[in-house]
């Protein structure tokens, strides 16, 4: 897995210089300024919505008063640090649908950019095939929201496992990592979709190669210090992630 982990990280790098070289600039810049301002717009109501959330759990488990009851520093740390995690799984559990509806909206555009970055990759000229794209969009929301179903039954259970002290600690770590491979996943599967691969099929190749879609999930949430380039260049690194494995 970490073999496939350095592909997705090269596909990355070479996914920077392959822009520069074949003026992809629109295809960074259009697509990324829509989900910069819907991200941050997202996010700013969240983070206010997600403090009642939280206030509402200390209220109904009596936290609150229990603590000012018992008067232990040592408690106090420790339901501060279980806040913390909490708020954390919650991010995450947005950012999950954030990033699904992003998949299936965007989903003509990243069908698209996957197709031509593979024309230019291999010599030939791309020609606009609308049936075939439409198929493609239909396959990759479909699996978006399949996906979708599933890292949710699993991020309930962490926000669960996050209200216990010290134990919950780690629940982040986990969430994140499963963030890194489900949008990974996404991301190849337009490939795996040219290459003839049933659903089931890509679900059985994605998981005997987990590292590259953790590694491209993964550089997909490092690219949100500059948020314009993040969900371009994924799509971009994953085709070269995948031809490279072709190969």
């Amino acid at each position: 897995m970490l073999k496939e982990i350095v592909i997705a990280f090269q596909g990355w790098d070479q996914a920077r210089l392959f822009i520069q070289q074949h003026r992809l600039f629109k295809w960074i810049l259009v697509p990324g300024f829509i989900y910069t301002v819907l991200f941050i717009v997202g996010m700013f109501f969240f983070w206010q919505s997600s403090d009642s959330v939280i206030s509402w759990v200390s209220n109904q488990l009596g936290i609150e008063s229990w603590l000012q009851k018992e008067r232990s520093e040592w408690l106090s740390f420790l339901f501060v640090m279980t806040g913390m995690m909490l708020r954390l799984i919650l991010v995450l559990f947005y950012f999950s649908f954030f990033k699904y509806l992003i998949l299936i909206i965007g989903s003509p555009a990243f069908a698209y950019l996957s197709e031509k970055t593979e024309a230019i990759i291999e010599g030939r000229e791309h020609h606009f095939n609308w049936p075939e794209l439409k198929k493609d969009c239909i396959r990759n929301s479909k699996l978006a929201l399949r996906n979708c179903g599933w890292q949710s039954v699993y991020l309930l259970a962490l926000i669960i496992l996050s209200l216990v002290p010290v134990v919950g600690w780690i629940t982040p770590v986990i969430a994140l990592f499963m963030e890194c491979y489900y949008f990974g996943f996404s991301m190849l599967d337009y490939n795996f979709a040219r290459l003839g691969f049933s659903p089931q099929q890509s679900i059985s190749f994605t998981g005997r190669h987990k590292g590259l879609a953790i590694g491209n999930g993964m550089l997909f949430y490092l690219m949100h210090i500059v948020l314009i380039l993040a969900p371009a260049y994924a799509i971009i690194a994953a085709t070269l992630s995948v031809q490279k494995i072709k190969e």
